[in-house]
């Protein structure tokens, strides 16, 4: 199982942000940013932060990929 972050990119883009926009907003570290570019786990603070930042849901910024 891995996870993938495509909404999340998809979800910035509706809201008219970028990466850079997003780590500034929601106070997240470039090593978080880093490792939701590569689909690796983060923190549910790094999650949470995301989800109150963008006034959306987990489900809007990430899914579970099982292969």
């Amino acid at each position: 199982m891995t996870v993938s972050y495509d909404r999340l990119w998809k979800t910035l883009i509706d809201k008219k942000m970028n990466r850079t926009d997003l780590k500034k907003a929601a106070k997240i570290s470039f090593n978080v940013l880093a490792k939701l570019g590569k689909n690796e786990f983060v923190s549910m603070e790094s999650i949470y932060k995301i989800c109150v930042t963008l006034n959306c849901r987990i489900e809007d910024i990430m899914e579970f990929v099982f292969d």
